[in-house]
């Protein structure tokens, strides 16, 4: 959306807006770093970056509140189980109604009157349009673009193709519990600095967020980020069959989830985004740049 705006295929925006979780892979910010310089400063399009803080180091502080992120747990009795996901809404939708408030020129607590709204662009195309909602405030209306254009996933990835952008890469959490063992391979064959961060992390928070251990409400089972829930450095990322992964889930009785051997290797294909959040609960969640204008 934002190419198309700065070539003038879409009208042009005000701004973009890029939402921080403080821990997102090291080629994302590069890539950003790029729209930018080759795209977005040229077409006159400010690039506005917000942020809640860092999920990684609040998640590990234990004087810090923590928004939960959807963590995979093994009870005591074996039976499988998942926290709630909170994440999205704390570092993504929040950071983003707080600057669009602000452009408005009403921040937090000041009432925006009647009729005062921004137009919000959110990237969802034709092979999600089920994800496509209205605003929950008055003050941000949506709008779909893509959909309006009818493009789907691969019109975009053609066009983006040919502006030089076919290595856009996918944005989110470095230890986001939805990647797709295809994600989790990248990181470790690609980028081993990376892939020591999250296996840290992974191990670090067995027993739940540092807060909440630290106040008494210490997890009663082990967490992990991957669906296995075994720890990330002995997990089974290397492409697996479906008799594999069958065998493996033997492990874990009684779990109600099910995922087909394309999602266990490419991760939930609804992405996560402020505005289309991929998970069970239904929540406003993010695409990878918000536009307003």
């Amino acid at each position: 959306m934002l190419a198309l705006s700065a070539r003038g295929v879409l009208p042009k925006v005000d701004y973009a807006i890029f939402a921080d979780t403080g821990w997102e892979p090291r080629s994302v910010y590069q890539h950003l770093d790029r729209l930018e310089r080759e795209i977005a400063q040229p077409a006159g399009i400010p690039i506005l970056r917000v942020s809640s803080g860092n999920i990684r180091d609040d998640a590990l502080d234990p004087d810090h509140r923590f928004a939960s992120m959807p963590l995979y747990i093994l009870n005591q009795d074996g039976r499988p189980g998942m926290t709630r996901r909170q994440c999205t809404g704390e570092y993504k939708i929040k950071p983003i109604k707080k600057k669009v408030r602000e452009l408005l020129g009403y921040p937090y607590p000041a009432h925006i009157p009647q009729g005062v709204h921004v137009e919000q662009w959110v990237g969802i195309s034709t092979d999600e349009f089920h994800r496509a909602k209205d605003s929950d405030v008055k003050y941000m209306r949506n709008r779909h673009p893509l959909i309006d254009m009818g493009w789907s996933r691969g019109d975009c990835v053609r066009y983006l193709t040919s502006l030089g952008l076919a290595d856009t890469p996918k944005s989110s959490c470095l230890g986001c519990p939805f990647h797709g063992n295809a994600q989790w391979r990248h990181i470790r064959d690609e980028s081993p600095e990376e892939w020591e961060n999250v296996v840290d992390f992974d191990a670090r928070i067995r027993k739940g967020n540092a807060r909440a251990t630290a106040t008494g409400n210490r997890l009663l089972g082990q967490a992990f980020l991957h669906r296995s829930r075994v720890p990330l450095s002995e997990a089974p990322i290397d492409h697996v069959t479906a008799a594999e992964w069958a065998a493996r889930q033997q492990e874990v009785s009684d779990d109600a989830e099910s995922a087909s051997v394309e999602e266990l290797e490419e991760g939930v294909a609804d992405g996560c985004s402020p505005w289309s959040c991929r998970g069970s609960e239904p929540e406003l969640a993010r695409n990878d740049f918000g536009l307003a204008s």
